[in-house]
């Protein structure tokens, strides 16, 4: 690696003031701290929370978004064989067919099949996002004169994993564009923004092209072929169609990485366990939630969605994806202890509400985390008030 460094040390001045390429330092300064640690410390006064640094942060959460990336891209693509063999299809259409009918063989038995066929929506989706998403961060990095930093290598995954499989590929980048830009950049930029950017690019296509995002026809990576939700189909009053466990394991339509509760709650024990996501906030969301549900399955109603009980509500839909990945975003949840608790309890009630009340909204998850990001500087505004007045009151 030292020749790189080497290299790297010595073009540096062209990006540096003065030099003819200044006004691309941000990329420069992004692709050196993305190979090494930044040489530099603070030159000013600084308030230490804790030791983490941001790119410990930042790379740990990709990571292990990586693995309900891997196993909802498997069921993606046993979900699009499985459907060709009940068609009779021989290949898929398209571009990919000219890559997917050299390497695989469409087997809905064969876990390469599944995998590859799946991966073939999920990279190319997630590249089209980061690309787009990237030099929009760049290009404000530039006409502001400050870093890049690594907020967007999760934003970038995580925007990714809640879109369906079929969804074109210049939805998305329109999408990125809107999360990055109108959820971030225009408020300053990471750790400015008060809205989760990869939620507010969701919400934005939820709204923009609403039957691309939550239409029957988008779960399943085949043109032609509709399979509704179980979470869509309990909205309207039909049978889940599948097994609670099978729901677990993430077998069944639904977003990219947001179907499969037993790879979020792995990448929930990783997280929690090395501190970089807060276990409060987390089980706020599970506990407020539960306790929702649980109130509304007591009263009578002719909406079946009342009748939903907690572990239904636990796996369908992107309630274990957006309590693990998406609450617990450092920027927009609450910082206070006792603030991310109450936060939590508030989006796994307002989730429950949006789902149960208006079944419109059969998701629910999605606005209630952006409600929570809303309410989250009130809520540790308070909680930091409420302990001041205490000690004053001890004396």
């Amino acid at each position: 690696m030292r020749p790189l460094r080497v290299f790297m040390d010595n073009i540096a001045h062209h990006f540096e003031p003065g030099g003819t390429l200044k006004f691309l330092y941000p990329l420069y300064e992004a692709i050196d701290t993305a190979l090494y640690t930044p040489g530099e410390v603070t030159g000013g006064a600084s308030h230490v929370r804790d030791g983490l640094d941001l790119k410990r942060i930042m790379m740990s959460v990709w990571l292990c978004a990586w693995i309900p990336g891997l196993v909802g891209s498997y069921f993606v693509g046993l979900h699009a064989n499985e459907a060709m063999a009940a068609a009779g299809m021989s290949t898929v259409e398209g571009w990919r067919s000219w890559f997917l009918d050299y390497w695989i063989s469409y087997d809905p038995t064969s876990f390469w099949d599944c995998m590859i066929h799946g991966l073939a929506y999920f990279i190319p989706l997630y590249v089209v996002v980061f690309a787009v998403g990237i030099a929009f961060e760049i290009w404000f990095a530039s006409v502001r004169g400050h870093e890049v930093n690594e907020g967007f290598f999760v934003t970038s995954i995580l925007f990714t994993l809640t879109l369906p499989p079929s969804i074109p590929l210049w939805m998305a980048a329109i999408g990125i564009i809107f999360g990055v830009v109108i959820g971030k950049e225009v408020f300053g930029g990471t750790g400015k923004n008060f809205l989760n950017p990869a939620l507010t690019g969701r919400a934005f296509l939820y709204f923009a092209y609403p039957a691309s995002m939550s239409g029957d026809a988008v779960w399943v990576a085949l043109d032609g072929v509709t399979q509704a939700t179980p979470l869509g189909n309990a909205a309207v009053g039909l049978e889940y169609g599948i097994e609670w466990t099978t729901a677990f394991i993430g077998a069944m339509p639904g977003s990219l990485g947001e179907t499969s509760t037993l790879a979020i709650a792995l990448a929930a024990i990783i997280l929690c366990f090395t501190r970089i996501a807060s276990y409060r906030v987390v089980l706020g969301v599970v506990i407020g939630m539960v306790v929702t549900s649980t109130l509304f399955n007591l009263i009578p109603s002719s909406n079946p969605m009342f009748a939903m009980t907690w572990q239904w509500h636990l796996v369908l839909g992107g309630f274990a994806f957006g309590a693990v990945f998406m609450a617990t975003d450092p920027v927009s949840a609450a910082m206070t202890n006792k603030g991310r608790w109450i936060y939590g309890a508030l989006i796994g009630f307002m989730c429950v509400l949006i789902r149960v009340v208006n079944p419109a909204f059969p998701e629910g998850m999605m606005l209630a985390i952006l409600f929570g990001n809303l309410f989250a500087p009130l809520i540790d505004h308070y909680v930091v008030q409420s302990n001041i007045k205490r000690r004053m009151a001890r004396g």
